[in-house]
Protein backbone atom coordinates (compact mmCIF):
# COMPACT_ATOMS: atom_id res chain seq x y z
CA UNK A 1 0.00 0.00 0.00
CA UNK A 2 1.40 3.82 -1.34
CA UNK A 3 1.17 6.15 1.71
CA UNK A 4 1.80 8.94 -0.23
CA UNK A 5 0.14 11.09 -2.50
CA UNK A 6 3.20 10.47 -4.94
CA UNK A 7 3.46 11.58 -8.78
CA UNK A 8 0.95 10.27 -11.08
CA UNK A 9 2.38 7.13 -13.48
CA UNK A 10 1.32 9.34 -16.67
CA UNK A 11 2.69 12.92 -15.42
CA UNK A 12 1.13 16.54 -14.24
CA UNK A 13 -0.90 17.01 -16.71
CA UNK A 14 -3.78 14.43 -16.44
CA UNK A 15 -4.20 16.23 -12.75
CA UNK A 16 -4.02 19.26 -14.21
CA UNK A 17 -6.96 18.54 -16.84
CA UNK A 18 -9.20 16.72 -14.17
CA UNK A 19 -8.52 19.99 -11.41
CA UNK A 20 -11.42 21.97 -10.75
CA UNK A 21 -11.92 25.63 -9.58
CA UNK A 22 -9.94 25.62 -6.38
CA UNK A 23 -11.95 28.01 -4.55
CA UNK A 24 -15.70 27.02 -4.45
CA UNK A 25 -17.55 29.11 -6.84
CA UNK A 26 -21.44 30.42 -6.02
CA UNK A 27 -22.82 28.32 -9.09
CA UNK A 28 -21.39 25.24 -7.34
CA UNK A 29 -22.68 26.60 -3.55
CA UNK A 30 -26.03 26.77 -5.12
CA UNK A 31 -26.76 23.14 -6.73
CA UNK A 32 -28.81 21.23 -4.90
CA UNK A 33 -26.11 19.29 -3.63
CA UNK A 34 -23.87 21.91 -2.63
CA UNK A 35 -27.13 23.59 -0.60
CA UNK A 36 -28.12 20.35 1.13
CA UNK A 37 -24.84 18.51 2.18
CA UNK A 38 -23.28 20.93 4.66
CA UNK A 39 -27.21 20.78 5.97
CA UNK A 40 -27.13 17.18 5.97
CA UNK A 41 -24.41 16.32 7.47
CA UNK A 42 -24.48 19.18 10.66
CA UNK A 43 -28.38 17.87 11.05
CA UNK A 44 -27.03 13.94 11.11
CA UNK A 45 -23.85 14.76 13.13
CA UNK A 46 -22.26 12.18 10.87
CA UNK A 47 -19.08 13.87 11.01
CA UNK A 48 -17.76 15.97 14.10
CA UNK A 49 -15.67 18.96 12.67
CA UNK A 50 -11.70 18.55 12.55
CA UNK A 51 -12.01 14.66 11.58
CA UNK A 52 -9.86 12.76 9.22
CA UNK A 53 -11.70 11.12 6.90
CA UNK A 54 -11.20 8.55 4.32
CA UNK A 55 -12.85 8.49 0.70
CA UNK A 56 -13.05 5.21 -1.15
CA UNK A 57 -11.99 6.78 -4.38
CA UNK A 58 -12.38 4.85 -7.80
CA UNK A 59 -12.04 7.75 -10.00
CA UNK A 60 -16.10 7.74 -11.60
CA UNK A 61 -18.31 10.71 -11.05
CA UNK A 62 -19.86 9.38 -7.52
CA UNK A 63 -16.63 9.02 -5.19
CA UNK A 64 -15.08 12.01 -7.14
CA UNK A 65 -18.15 14.20 -6.39
CA UNK A 66 -17.55 12.94 -3.06
CA UNK A 67 -13.60 13.96 -2.86
CA UNK A 68 -14.34 17.50 -4.36
CA UNK A 69 -17.40 18.27 -1.80
CA UNK A 70 -15.26 16.74 1.14
CA UNK A 71 -12.23 18.41 0.21
CA UNK A 72 -13.90 22.20 -0.81
CA UNK A 73 -17.56 22.52 0.02
CA UNK A 74 -17.35 21.48 3.44
CA UNK A 75 -14.44 23.84 4.60
CA UNK A 76 -16.02 25.04 7.24
CA UNK A 77 -15.84 21.44 9.05
CA UNK A 78 -12.20 21.70 8.73
CA UNK A 79 -12.10 17.88 7.49
CA UNK A 80 -8.75 16.07 6.86
CA UNK A 81 -9.46 14.72 3.85
CA UNK A 82 -7.32 11.44 2.85
CA UNK A 83 -8.22 8.87 -0.19
CA UNK A 84 -8.33 5.34 -0.87
CA UNK A 85 -7.99 3.60 -4.21
CA UNK A 86 -8.34 -0.32 -5.16
CA UNK A 87 -7.08 -1.49 -8.42
CA UNK A 88 -9.00 -4.94 -8.68
CA UNK A 89 -7.10 -5.68 -11.65
CA UNK A 90 -10.46 -7.15 -13.44
CA UNK A 91 -10.16 -5.37 -16.51
CA UNK A 92 -8.26 -3.73 -19.46
CA UNK A 93 -7.21 -0.09 -18.36
CA UNK A 94 -7.85 -0.40 -14.37
CA UNK A 95 -3.93 0.50 -14.10
CA UNK A 96 -4.61 3.64 -15.92
CA UNK A 97 -7.63 4.71 -13.92
CA UNK A 98 -5.00 4.51 -10.75
CA UNK A 99 -2.86 6.16 -12.32
CA UNK A 100 -5.38 9.24 -13.20
CA UNK A 101 -6.63 9.11 -9.41
CA UNK A 102 -3.20 9.56 -8.45
CA UNK A 103 -2.92 12.82 -10.28
CA UNK A 104 -5.97 14.03 -9.42
CA UNK A 105 -5.08 13.75 -5.84
CA UNK A 106 -1.99 15.56 -6.39
CA UNK A 107 -3.60 18.15 -8.13
CA UNK A 108 -6.20 18.69 -5.23
CA UNK A 109 -3.85 17.92 -2.57
CA UNK A 110 -4.63 14.99 -0.85
CA UNK A 111 -3.08 12.50 0.77
CA UNK A 112 -3.68 8.45 -1.48
CA UNK A 113 -3.27 5.35 -0.05
CA UNK A 114 -3.22 2.57 -3.39
CA UNK A 115 -3.41 -1.04 -3.82
CA UNK A 116 -3.61 -3.28 -6.83
CA UNK A 117 -5.26 -6.84 -6.48
CA UNK A 118 -2.42 -9.91 -6.72
CA UNK A 119 -5.40 -11.61 -8.86
CA UNK A 120 -8.06 -10.34 -10.05
CA UNK A 121 -11.05 -11.47 -7.98
CA UNK A 122 -13.51 -14.29 -9.44
CA UNK A 123 -17.15 -12.57 -8.59
CA UNK A 124 -18.59 -9.07 -7.73
CA UNK A 125 -18.64 -10.41 -4.23
CA UNK A 126 -15.02 -11.30 -3.67
CA UNK A 127 -14.14 -8.00 -5.34
CA UNK A 128 -16.71 -6.11 -2.85
CA UNK A 129 -14.91 -8.00 0.17
CA UNK A 130 -11.17 -7.10 -1.10
CA UNK A 131 -12.10 -3.50 -1.40
CA UNK A 132 -13.70 -3.48 2.06
CA UNK A 133 -10.49 -4.99 3.79
CA UNK A 134 -7.97 -3.06 1.96
CA UNK A 135 -10.41 0.29 2.64
CA UNK A 136 -10.35 -0.93 6.42
CA UNK A 137 -6.84 -1.57 6.53
CA UNK A 138 -6.42 2.00 4.47
CA UNK A 139 -8.25 3.99 7.39
CA UNK A 140 -6.17 2.60 10.01
CA UNK A 141 -2.90 3.56 8.42
CA UNK A 142 -4.07 6.71 7.99
CA UNK A 143 -5.56 6.77 11.50
CA UNK A 144 -9.21 8.35 10.04
CA UNK A 145 -11.75 7.64 12.22
CA UNK A 146 -14.35 7.21 9.10
CA UNK A 147 -14.30 5.64 5.42
CA UNK A 148 -16.87 7.45 3.38
CA UNK A 149 -18.60 5.72 -0.03
CA UNK A 150 -19.93 7.67 -2.41
CA UNK A 151 -23.30 5.68 -2.22
CA UNK A 152 -26.72 7.70 -3.11
CA UNK A 153 -30.70 7.78 -3.41
CA UNK A 154 -30.33 6.05 -7.14
CA UNK A 155 -28.32 3.22 -5.45
CA UNK A 156 -30.56 2.94 -2.57
CA UNK A 157 -33.39 2.17 -4.80
CA UNK A 158 -31.23 -0.49 -7.05
CA UNK A 159 -30.87 -2.23 -3.61
CA UNK A 160 -34.28 -2.28 -2.19
CA UNK A 161 -35.81 -3.29 -5.90
CA UNK A 162 -32.91 -5.99 -5.85
CA UNK A 163 -33.98 -7.47 -2.72
CA UNK A 164 -37.13 -7.40 -2.87
CA UNK A 165 -37.32 -9.54 -5.97
CA UNK A 166 -35.39 -11.97 -4.07
CA UNK A 167 -38.00 -12.02 -1.29
CA UNK A 168 -36.34 -10.18 1.63
CA UNK A 169 -38.67 -9.10 4.56
CA UNK A 170 -38.24 -5.74 6.84
CA UNK A 171 -34.26 -5.59 7.66
CA UNK A 172 -33.18 -6.35 3.87
CA UNK A 173 -35.47 -3.63 2.48
CA UNK A 174 -33.55 -0.97 4.41
CA UNK A 175 -31.53 -1.51 2.30
CA UNK A 176 -28.18 1.21 2.82
CA UNK A 177 -27.48 2.17 6.17
CA UNK A 178 -26.19 5.74 6.73
CA UNK A 179 -23.87 4.78 9.08
CA UNK A 180 -22.50 0.76 9.57
CA UNK A 181 -18.76 0.91 12.33
CA UNK A 182 -16.91 2.97 10.58
CA UNK A 183 -18.56 3.49 7.20
CA UNK A 184 -20.52 6.33 6.34
CA UNK A 185 -22.66 7.44 3.07
CA UNK A 186 -23.02 11.03 2.84
CA UNK A 187 -24.83 11.13 -0.30
CA UNK A 188 -27.67 8.94 0.61
CA UNK A 189 -30.10 11.62 0.23
CA UNK A 190 -29.25 12.97 -2.80
CA UNK A 191 -29.56 11.27 -6.55
CA UNK A 192 -27.39 10.65 -9.28
CA UNK A 193 -28.18 13.69 -11.29
CA UNK A 194 -27.84 15.79 -8.26
CA UNK A 195 -24.10 14.63 -8.06
CA UNK A 196 -23.95 14.89 -12.25
CA UNK A 197 -25.14 18.91 -11.67
CA UNK A 198 -22.31 19.44 -9.10
CA UNK A 199 -20.26 18.16 -11.20
CA UNK A 200 -21.20 20.32 -14.34
CA UNK A 201 -20.92 23.25 -12.37
CA UNK A 202 -17.78 22.50 -10.73
CA UNK A 203 -16.12 21.68 -13.66
CA UNK A 204 -15.60 17.99 -12.53
CA UNK A 205 -13.98 15.39 -14.90
CA UNK A 206 -14.04 11.50 -14.09
CA UNK A 207 -13.50 8.35 -15.25
CA UNK A 208 -15.88 6.17 -17.17
CA UNK A 209 -15.84 2.33 -16.41
CA UNK A 210 -17.05 0.21 -19.45
CA UNK A 211 -18.57 -2.73 -17.39
CA UNK A 212 -21.15 -0.61 -15.77
CA UNK A 213 -22.52 -0.04 -19.18
CA UNK A 214 -22.89 -4.40 -19.91
CA UNK A 215 -25.66 -6.08 -18.76
CA UNK A 216 -23.17 -9.24 -17.60
CA UNK A 217 -24.74 -8.53 -13.65
CA UNK A 218 -27.70 -8.48 -12.65
CA UNK A 219 -27.49 -4.90 -10.97
CA UNK A 220 -26.46 -3.29 -13.88
CA UNK A 221 -29.69 -4.60 -15.42
CA UNK A 222 -31.99 -3.11 -13.02
CA UNK A 223 -30.11 0.34 -13.03
CA UNK A 224 -30.15 0.66 -17.13
CA UNK A 225 -33.24 -1.30 -17.84
CA UNK A 226 -35.33 -1.62 -15.06
CA UNK A 227 -35.33 1.28 -13.28
CA UNK A 228 -35.92 3.22 -16.27
CA UNK A 229 -38.66 1.22 -17.51
CA UNK A 230 -40.29 2.25 -13.49
CA UNK A 231 -39.71 5.78 -13.78
CA UNK A 232 -41.86 5.68 -17.65
CA UNK A 233 -44.70 4.04 -16.03
CA UNK A 234 -44.35 5.72 -12.44
CA UNK A 235 -42.34 8.70 -12.20
CA UNK A 236 -40.22 9.14 -9.29
CA UNK A 237 -40.69 5.31 -8.64
CA UNK A 238 -36.44 5.37 -7.58
CA UNK A 239 -37.32 8.26 -5.09
CA UNK A 240 -39.96 6.04 -3.64
CA UNK A 241 -37.57 3.18 -3.62
CA UNK A 242 -35.30 5.06 -1.56
CA UNK A 243 -38.47 6.17 0.83
CA UNK A 244 -39.17 2.54 1.29
CA UNK A 245 -35.47 2.20 3.06
CA UNK A 246 -36.27 5.00 5.04
CA UNK A 247 -39.60 3.86 6.77
CA UNK A 248 -37.94 0.03 6.44
CA UNK A 249 -35.27 1.32 8.47
CA UNK A 250 -37.71 3.04 11.08
CA UNK A 251 -39.68 0.11 11.41
CA UNK A 252 -36.64 -2.39 12.19
CA UNK A 253 -35.42 -0.30 14.84
CA UNK A 254 -38.92 0.06 16.67
CA UNK A 255 -38.83 -3.87 16.45
CA UNK A 256 -35.54 -4.41 17.39
CA UNK A 257 -36.53 -1.87 20.68
CA UNK A 258 -39.58 -3.64 21.01
CA UNK A 259 -37.56 -7.67 20.99
CA UNK A 260 -35.11 -6.05 23.60
CA UNK A 261 -37.77 -5.52 25.96
CA UNK A 262 -39.36 -9.01 24.86
CA UNK A 263 -36.38 -11.00 25.51
CA UNK A 264 -35.87 -9.42 28.91
CA UNK A 265 -39.29 -9.71 29.65
CA UNK A 266 -39.46 -13.75 28.95
CA UNK A 267 -35.77 -14.91 30.34
CA UNK A 268 -35.80 -16.10 33.57
CA UNK A 269 -32.26 -17.59 33.74
CA UNK A 270 -29.15 -16.81 31.26
CA UNK A 271 -25.42 -18.09 30.90
CA UNK A 272 -22.60 -17.58 28.57
CA UNK A 273 -24.42 -21.19 26.73
CA UNK A 274 -27.97 -20.90 27.76
CA UNK A 275 -30.60 -19.01 27.74
CA UNK A 276 -34.46 -20.12 29.95
CA UNK A 277 -37.53 -18.70 29.01
CA UNK A 278 -41.07 -18.37 30.28
CA UNK A 279 -43.11 -20.62 28.46
CA UNK A 280 -46.63 -18.84 29.42
CA UNK A 281 -44.81 -15.32 28.88
CA UNK A 282 -43.42 -16.61 25.00
CA UNK A 283 -46.43 -17.97 23.86
CA UNK A 284 -48.62 -14.56 24.45
CA UNK A 285 -46.89 -12.90 22.62
CA UNK A 286 -47.75 -12.67 18.79
CA UNK A 287 -46.33 -15.76 15.94
CA UNK A 288 -44.58 -13.37 14.09
CA UNK A 289 -42.48 -11.74 17.09
CA UNK A 290 -42.36 -15.17 18.60
CA UNK A 291 -40.35 -16.16 15.80
CA UNK A 292 -38.29 -13.33 15.42
CA UNK A 293 -37.57 -13.49 18.62
CA UNK A 294 -36.27 -17.25 18.69
CA UNK A 295 -34.41 -16.49 15.64
CA UNK A 296 -32.25 -13.82 17.48
CA UNK A 297 -31.43 -15.93 20.02
CA UNK A 298 -30.61 -18.78 18.30
CA UNK A 299 -28.10 -16.30 16.44
CA UNK A 300 -26.46 -15.99 19.58
CA UNK A 301 -25.96 -19.62 20.41
CA UNK A 302 -24.49 -20.27 16.60
CA UNK A 303 -27.35 -21.44 14.54
CA UNK A 304 -28.86 -19.70 11.75
CA UNK A 305 -32.20 -20.87 11.11
CA UNK A 306 -34.24 -20.77 7.50
CA UNK A 307 -37.79 -20.85 7.33
CA UNK A 308 -38.15 -24.52 8.01
CA UNK A 309 -35.72 -24.74 11.08
CA UNK A 310 -37.88 -21.56 12.50
CA UNK A 311 -41.37 -23.77 11.96
CA UNK A 312 -40.06 -26.36 13.54
CA UNK A 313 -38.75 -24.32 16.79
CA UNK A 314 -42.13 -22.88 17.17
CA UNK A 315 -44.26 -26.03 16.57
CA UNK A 316 -41.88 -27.30 19.13
CA UNK A 317 -42.61 -24.52 21.87
CA UNK A 318 -46.29 -25.15 20.69
CA UNK A 319 -47.20 -28.77 21.45
CA UNK A 320 -43.94 -29.83 22.62
CA UNK A 321 -43.69 -32.75 25.67
CA UNK A 322 -42.21 -31.69 28.68
CA UNK A 323 -38.90 -33.15 28.78
CA UNK A 324 -37.99 -33.18 25.12
CA UNK A 325 -35.96 -31.90 22.68
CA UNK A 326 -35.09 -30.67 19.34
CA UNK A 327 -31.87 -29.78 17.31
CA UNK A 328 -31.85 -26.57 15.49
CA UNK A 329 -29.12 -26.41 12.87
CA UNK A 330 -26.45 -25.01 13.60
CA UNK A 331 -25.00 -26.44 16.81
CA UNK A 332 -28.37 -25.16 19.30
CA UNK A 333 -30.85 -27.17 21.16
CA UNK A 334 -33.96 -26.27 22.64
CA UNK A 335 -35.25 -28.55 25.25
CA UNK A 336 -38.82 -27.90 27.07
CA UNK A 337 -39.04 -28.20 31.34
CA UNK A 338 -42.57 -27.60 32.46
CA UNK A 339 -42.95 -24.24 31.83
CA UNK A 340 -39.58 -23.27 30.78
CA UNK A 341 -38.17 -23.64 27.11
CA UNK A 342 -34.24 -23.47 27.27
CA UNK A 343 -32.00 -22.81 24.14
CA UNK A 344 -28.38 -24.13 24.77
CA UNK A 345 -25.35 -24.79 22.69
CA UNK A 346 -26.01 -28.67 21.72
CA UNK A 347 -23.33 -30.93 22.67
CA UNK A 348 -22.34 -32.45 19.11
CA UNK A 349 -21.51 -35.84 21.15
CA UNK A 350 -23.64 -37.97 23.59
CA UNK A 351 -22.28 -37.71 26.96
CA UNK A 352 -20.24 -35.04 26.38
CA UNK A 353 -20.23 -31.51 27.47
CA UNK A 354 -21.97 -28.06 25.69
CA UNK A 355 -19.29 -26.05 23.83
CA UNK A 356 -17.90 -23.35 25.34
CA UNK A 357 -16.21 -20.43 23.58
CA UNK A 358 -13.29 -18.15 24.75
CA UNK A 359 -12.89 -14.18 24.32
CA UNK A 360 -9.67 -12.47 24.44
CA UNK A 361 -10.27 -9.32 25.32
CA UNK A 362 -7.34 -7.35 24.60
CA UNK A 363 -3.27 -6.63 23.64
CA UNK A 364 -1.55 -8.31 26.52
CA UNK A 365 -1.01 -11.98 28.02
CA UNK A 366 -3.51 -14.32 29.01
CA UNK A 367 -4.69 -17.87 28.93
CA UNK A 368 -8.06 -20.44 28.96
CA UNK A 369 -10.10 -22.97 27.72
CA UNK A 370 -12.28 -23.76 24.36
CA UNK A 371 -14.43 -26.62 24.54
CA UNK A 372 -15.71 -27.83 20.88
CA UNK A 373 -17.38 -30.92 19.97
CA UNK A 374 -16.49 -32.84 23.68
CA UNK A 375 -13.01 -31.60 22.79
CA UNK A 376 -10.72 -29.34 24.86
CA UNK A 377 -8.06 -27.03 23.65
CA UNK A 378 -5.60 -24.96 25.55
CA UNK A 379 -5.37 -21.55 24.72
CA UNK A 380 -2.56 -19.33 25.27
CA UNK A 381 -1.72 -15.43 23.98
CA UNK A 382 0.66 -12.98 24.04
CA UNK A 383 2.20 -9.66 22.84
CA UNK A 384 5.35 -10.54 23.83
CA UNK A 385 8.33 -12.64 21.99
CA UNK A 386 8.18 -15.62 23.67
CA UNK A 387 7.34 -19.05 22.38
CA UNK A 388 3.72 -20.93 23.25
CA UNK A 389 3.27 -24.50 22.81
CA UNK A 390 0.41 -25.28 20.24
CA UNK A 391 -0.54 -24.32 16.85
CA UNK A 392 0.10 -20.30 17.03
CA UNK A 393 -0.47 -17.70 14.62
CA UNK A 394 0.87 -13.66 15.43
CA UNK A 395 -1.29 -10.69 14.07
CA UNK A 396 -0.87 -7.15 14.00
CA UNK A 397 -2.55 -5.59 17.33
CA UNK A 398 -3.39 -2.58 15.86
CA UNK A 399 -5.27 -4.24 12.90
CA UNK A 400 -7.52 -6.35 15.02
CA UNK A 401 -11.03 -5.12 16.43
CA UNK A 402 -11.25 -6.56 20.07
CA UNK A 403 -12.49 -8.13 21.74
CA UNK A 404 -11.55 -11.39 19.67
CA UNK A 405 -13.11 -15.24 20.00
CA UNK A 406 -12.29 -19.14 19.70
CA UNK A 407 -15.64 -20.63 18.95
CA UNK A 408 -16.94 -23.78 16.81
CA UNK A 409 -17.79 -22.92 12.73
CA UNK A 410 -20.76 -21.33 11.84
CA UNK A 411 -23.10 -22.20 8.76
CA UNK A 412 -22.38 -19.45 6.43
CA UNK A 413 -18.39 -19.12 7.58
CA UNK A 414 -16.05 -17.18 5.09
CA UNK A 415 -12.39 -16.26 5.43
CA UNK A 416 -10.80 -14.09 3.33
CA UNK A 417 -7.53 -15.66 1.54
CA UNK A 418 -5.42 -14.56 -0.80
CA UNK A 419 -6.68 -15.73 -4.07
CA UNK A 420 -10.45 -14.62 -2.95
CA UNK A 421 -13.40 -15.56 0.14
CA UNK A 422 -13.97 -19.16 0.63
CA UNK A 423 -16.47 -20.53 2.61
CA UNK A 424 -15.15 -22.80 5.01
CA UNK A 425 -17.80 -25.83 4.31
CA UNK A 426 -15.21 -26.01 1.16
CA UNK A 427 -12.55 -25.14 3.03
CA UNK A 428 -13.21 -28.72 5.01
CA UNK A 429 -13.81 -30.61 2.03
CA UNK A 430 -10.96 -29.65 0.35
CA UNK A 431 -8.70 -30.67 3.17
CA UNK A 432 -10.42 -33.51 3.50
CA UNK A 433 -11.70 -33.02 7.17
CA UNK A 434 -14.26 -35.26 8.37
CA UNK A 435 -17.83 -33.92 8.96
CA UNK A 436 -17.68 -35.34 12.51
CA UNK A 437 -14.58 -33.64 13.25
CA UNK A 438 -15.22 -30.03 11.46
CA UNK A 439 -17.08 -29.11 14.83
CA UNK A 440 -14.14 -29.60 17.23
CA UNK A 441 -11.79 -26.81 15.19
CA UNK A 442 -11.55 -23.32 16.63
CA UNK A 443 -12.13 -20.30 14.28
CA UNK A 444 -10.89 -17.08 15.37
CA UNK A 445 -12.93 -14.09 14.12
CA UNK A 446 -12.33 -10.79 15.42
CA UNK A 447 -15.18 -8.17 17.55
CA UNK A 448 -17.14 -7.82 13.69
CA UNK A 449 -17.56 -11.70 13.41
CA UNK A 450 -14.58 -11.72 10.70
CA UNK A 451 -12.80 -14.93 10.48
CA UNK A 452 -8.70 -14.44 11.33
CA UNK A 453 -7.68 -17.90 11.46
CA UNK A 454 -9.08 -20.96 11.32
CA UNK A 455 -6.59 -23.39 13.43
CA UNK A 456 -4.74 -25.77 12.00
CA UNK A 457 -5.89 -25.22 8.60
CA UNK A 458 -5.77 -21.17 7.03
CA UNK A 459 -5.18 -17.86 8.14
CA UNK A 460 -6.68 -14.84 6.65
CA UNK A 461 -5.11 -11.91 4.61
CA UNK A 462 -5.78 -9.26 6.93
CA UNK A 463 -4.11 -8.15 10.53
CA UNK A 464 -0.69 -9.38 9.19
CA UNK A 465 2.18 -8.80 11.55
CA UNK A 466 4.03 -5.51 10.57
CA UNK A 467 7.93 -5.63 11.08
CA UNK A 468 8.79 -3.40 14.65
CA UNK A 469 4.93 -3.13 14.79
CA UNK A 470 2.70 -4.36 18.23
CA UNK A 471 1.88 -8.15 17.98
CA UNK A 472 -0.24 -10.38 19.50
CA UNK A 473 0.57 -14.25 19.48
CA UNK A 474 -2.11 -16.87 19.98
CA UNK A 475 -1.43 -20.41 20.19
CA UNK A 476 -3.88 -23.55 20.85
CA UNK A 477 -3.37 -26.97 21.52
CA UNK A 478 -5.43 -29.79 21.61
CA UNK A 479 -5.34 -30.95 25.48
CA UNK A 480 -8.22 -34.17 24.30
CA UNK A 481 -11.73 -35.46 24.96
CA UNK A 482 -13.50 -33.50 27.74
CA UNK A 483 -15.11 -35.93 29.95
CA UNK A 484 -16.89 -34.19 32.77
Amino acid sequence: MDPEAGDPVDGGDAARRASPVRVLTPVVAATELGRGLPRHLRRTGLVEPGSRVLIALSGGLDSVVLLHAARFLLSTLDLDVHAAHFDHAMRAGSAADASWVRGLCRAWGVPLYTERAPVPPRSEADARALRYEFLETAAERAGACAVWTAHHADDQAETVLFRAIRGTGIAGLAGIRERRGNLVRPLLPFSRAQLDAYATAAGIRYRLDPTNTTSDYARNRIRNEVMPLLESISPGAGAALARLATLAQQEQGAREWMLDRLVAEATTARTEDAVELALPILRSYHPAIRAQLLRRLLRQFGSVPGRAGTLAALEFINSGAGGGQIHVAGGARLERHFDRIRITRAATMEGKPADRTLLVPAVGDGSGEVILGGRRFVVQWTSASRELTGASETFDASALPFPLRLRGWQPGDRIRLPFGTKKLKKLFSERRVDRADRNRIPVLVDRAGRILWVVGLARATHARAREGGPVLTIAVRDAGIRRD
